[in-house]
Order: structure tokens, then sequence, then C-alpha cells
């Protein structure tokens, strides 16, 4: 049955487990034509849910492919079926990298039929992640102007690197790139060093990615319970650090202590004293409740396939809209609380320019991040010619909206009485567990990240045991033992770490050194040299962004 899951056919340059985290985002029938053209009737889905079914034919030419596939690498053309032996369109089927098939209707020139709009969207919707959660904190953490101009400038550097990604395999002579992906172009010009160092550091990124979504679960799921509990017994609880007053109120947790706030909260009600207080006990953001989410998320990531979960994907835009809303609010109840102060520092207000800026740049390196998926997004524009014009787009509207919502909270948050230096790491813990608004929106990440993070840990598998094991599953014991080395990272994080800032910006600066600013640079580096064509200018420009990754890397570690 394991071999029914599998794909008839991969594409050339590797299989589509190397397709990145957007696998999960795409209409099957967008990927290139021709690839494979049957399944067994089992797994072919259809519209109408009725069975489909193929030609013999069709289905013998299929096996005679798929024998000759497996007696050369996927890199290797030699014995790849030419397209005038293959069925008719009406018999082509693409297999979804979640296992199933769908029946291709029509094909248009080998490209997907997504439209600039819809292929702008995706590559936005794709980098809007937790990030956006840590940008108030970290413009705090480089001051205000100096925080505003390096979301300029790290969108606009991040950009040109993914121009460069996009454009690297065109600048590879006499092959045919067009189904590989950026770790095949690592591969084609460093060898093994560049197949298993892309591996790893996208590793990395997805495992942090892991680790910052149980963070933030757990922080969820505390101030939720903590909601639920006090609405239901009708209990008033205040929590014990500095807030303003009012019905928009805002806290500063971190203000006791300079360890994030656990259960400090004084209780005014009628009600049971040590029901609160056992409440209290079993129901704590670091010691309790980051292990209660093991029972719920292990069994899910031992799942073989995760389809069920990607239906969930338009929660995570819900979400990034519901608090873009949230924020302007807010910000209209809160108004301005901005002071200049260039260089010094007073009781309420930052200076302008702080030597912790690198803060920023770490978490902006993921927030941007998009480079080891962004040829398969836009593999699938329809308009293959706008590309780069559609790519700036989307770069420019997550910009934008990282602006918007980093801009809106620091200047909004109520300084005085409040000082700026109380912005959280995540900047909803800057406003009580039972505001209602606030509420919602740990409701709604709440559910997107549980519904994500199987997928997560779905890609995570995919990638590592298909390049030990060869296979994506090889038992239930190989797969347990990697999700609770997983998920015991994110618990001891949980329990011992748990500021996502911190573990954004150094995932993101240490995935970004291999993916954002060394490979990029190296690889164009090379391709004008191998061409004769490398140039003075050229060669400045690009070690100098190369430096700028490995000085933004080691910065995370001395501030």
């Amino acid at each position: 049955m394991e071999e029914d899951t599998k794909p008839i056919l991969v594409p050339v340059g590797g299989d589509e487990s190397n397709y990145g985290i957007m696998n999960i985002q795409f209409n099957p029938e967008d990927y290139k034509c021709k690839r494979p053209f049957h399944v067994e009737p089992t797994n072919i889905v259809s519209e109408n849910d009725d069975m489909q079914r193929v030609t013999d034919e069709a289905s013998a030419m299929n096996k005679r492919i798929h024998y000759y596939s497996r007696l050369t690498s996927p890199a290797d053309r030699a014995l790849i079926a030419p397209d005038h032996v293959l069925p008719a369109p009406d018999e082509i089927y693409v297999y979804s990298p979640l296992g199933t098939a769908f029946k291709v209707d029509s094909c248009t020139d080998g490209y997907g039929k997504n439209s600039s709009l819809v292929t702008i969207f995706m590559i936005w919707n794709t980098m809007m992640g937790t990030s956006i959660l840590s940008i108030p904190w970290g413009i705090k953490q480089a001051g205000f102007t100096s925080g505003v101009i390096l979301i300029l400038l790290m969108g606009i550097l991040t950009l040109y690197c993914c121009y460069r990604v996009v454009k690297s395999r065109q600048m590879i002579p006499l092959t045919d790139t067009s189904n590989w992906e950026f770790p095949d172009v690592c591969r084609y010009y460093f060898g093994s060093f560049g197949q298993w160092s892309s591996l790893l550091f996208s590793m990395i990124s997805l495992v942090g990615a892991m680790v910052v979504y149980w963070v933030l679960m757990s922080n969820f799921l505390f101030n939720t319970g903590k909601f639920i509990y006090n609405f239901v017994h009708d209990i008033n609880v205040t929590d014990i650090v500095p807030g303003t007053n009012g019905s928009n109120k805002v806290i500063c947790p971190s203000a006791a202590s300079d360890h994030p706030p656990q259960n400090r909260s004084v209780m005014f009600s009628s009600g049971n004293r040590t029901g609160f207080e056992l409440f209290e006990e079993w129901w704590d953001k670091s010691q309790t409740v980051p292990f209660y989410l093991i029972a719920v998320l292990l069994p899910l990531l031992n799942l073989k396939s995760p389809s069920f979960f990607a239906k969930f994907n338009v929660l995570g835009t819900v979400s990034v809209v519901y608090l873009v809303f949230l924020v302007t609010v807010k910000a209209v109840h809160l108004g301005i609380h901005l002071e200049f102060n260039w260089f010094t520092e007073n009781e309420f207000f930052v200076p302008e320019f702080r030597i912790l800026f690198p803060q920023l740049t770490g978490v902006l390196t993921l927030a941007f991040f998009i480079h080891n998926c962004v040829i398969t997004l836009l593999q699938n524009n329809r308009n293959q010619e706008n590309n780069v014009r559609d790519l700036s787009i989307a770069y420019f509207l997550v910009g934008l909206t990282y602006l918007y919502v980093g801009v809106i909270i620091f200047a909004s948050f109520p300084s005085p009485p409040l000082s700026k230096e109380c912005i959280e790491q995540n900047f909803l813990d800057n406003f009580p567990s039972d505001d209602i608004m606030s509420f919602v929106a740990r409701i709604f990440l709440l559910f997107q990240m549980m519904t994500v993070y199987p997928l997560l840990g779905y890609l995570v598998r995919v990638q590592l045991l298909r390049q030990f094991f060869g296979n994506a599953y090889p038992s239930l014991f190989h797969v347990l033992i990697l999700n609770l080395a997983i998920v015991g990272a994110g618990v001891a994080m949980a329990r011992f770490y748990p500021n996502i800032g911190g573990i954004i910006r150094y995932s993101g600066a240490t995935c970004g050194l291999a993916f954002v600013f060394v490979y990029p640079s190296l690889i164009y580096m090379i391709s004008l040299y191998r061409a004769g064509q490398l140039t003075w200018p050229a060669s400045i420009i690009h070690i100098f962004i190369i430096l700028l990754g490995l000085a933004n890397l080691i910065a995370q570690f001395l501030l």
C-alpha cells in the first residue's frame, strides 16, 4: 500500500519534496503537465468524485517510463521520455505532493494557470508568518527611525537576492533546468556540499518555525484557557503588572522582571479561591501548558499524510487581515504617542538609533524569507514574463504590511504612562488575557498554527528521512523518534526560552546566511566568471552582500 502513495515519476532535478513549504498551497493541477500521466485508479480523484480510469496503453507506457526512470539519477535526462510518446491530454494526470492525483483538463505551455494577481497573493501569504508579531519589538530594539529604514533596506536587499535565485537556473548552459529548484542549482555548482548544506539550512528554517509555533501555541492556549475559565466562573482577574486604565488596557508584562511573566495575577470574585489557585497551578504558561500540547500534536505529526490540514491554509490570510484590523482599531482608541530622541534615552521613549539594530535585521531576514520556494511559486505563474514584476509587487506589499503593523503598534503604544521598552516580542502579550479582540486573534492564530504545524512536520520528515532512508515513512519507529526530537525542542524552548523574537532572529540569520546572502551571490559570480563576464564592480557588490549576511549572523550572538 505504501507504493500507492508515492509519485509514479519524479520531476527532473529532484523529487517533489524539494518544492518547499508552498506544496501545501498549490492547486495540484498547476504543476507541469505530463508528470506523471498515470496513477492507479484508487489514487485518482476528480471534481465529481467519479472513478477515473486510463487506457491500458497509457498504463503500460507509464510502467515503462517508471522502469527507465529508476535506471538513471533524476538529473540525467538521457532516459527521459520524449513528448511524442506521451498519451493524449485527456489521459494526463498530475500527482499531488500530499497523496492524491488529479486529472489535468488543459495545459498552458507547460506552466500553471495562476494569474499574476494570484501569484502575488500567494507570495504575500507565504511570507506573512509569525514574524509579523515581532516586528514592533524589532523596531523598538533598533529605534523608530532606524527601524523603518531597516525594514525598507532589508526588503530591497532580500528582493534582489530573491531575484538572483529566480534567474539562477537561466544562467546554466546546455542543460534543461525547467524543473529544477534552487537546491538543484546549488548541487550543480557546489556538488554534494551544496545538496547537503541546502538540506541543513532548510531544516534550520523549518525546525525553527516549528519551535516558534510551539512557543506561540503555548502562549495562545494559556491566555485562551485563562479567558474561558475566568468567564465561565465569573472571575475578575487583574494582572499584577503596570498598565493603563480604561476599556483599552495595555500592560507591561516584562516590567517586574527580565523574565517572561508567568501567572502573576490577583483575583476579585465571590467564587472559590481554592479552585482558582488550583487552576493557576495546573494552567501555567511555561510549566504545564507546553506539555499539554503534546497530547494533541504528537499523534498528528505521525500521520502519513497531512492533506486534511492543508484545507485550512486560508486561516493564515484571515489571521493576518484580522491582525491588521486589530492594530488599526487599537491605534484609533489609543492615539499616537511619539517623541523623537535621536541618541538619548529617557524614561518613556527610546532613541531613534540604537546599537541593538541587528536584532531587527535577524527578524527581517526570516520575515522576508521565501528564497527556498520562490521558483516553485513563480513556475505556476501563467505569464512567465511577469515574474520579476509580480515578485517585486509581492515584496512591496509584504514590506508595506510589516511597516504598517510595526509602525502603528510602536506609535500608538501609550507612552507615558508606559515606556516603549515594554513592547513585547509578541505584541499581543501587551494586551491582557481578558481583552476581547486579542482573545479572538489568539483563537485564530492558535487554530491556524495547530493545522500548519503537522504540515511543517511533514515537510521535515519528507526532506530528512527520504535523504537518509529513501522513504518519507520508513517505519512508525523512525517517524516517532524524529517527531519526539522536534516536539522536545519546542517544549524545551517554551519551558526555558519562550522568546519568539530571539528564536526568529537566530534561525532567520542562520538559514538566511545560506539561502539569502551567500548562495545567490556566489552562484551569480561563478556563472559570470565561467561566461567570462565577471567584472570588479559585480564582484565587490556581491562579496559585500555575503559579508553583510555573515555580519548579520555574528551580530545575533553578540547583542
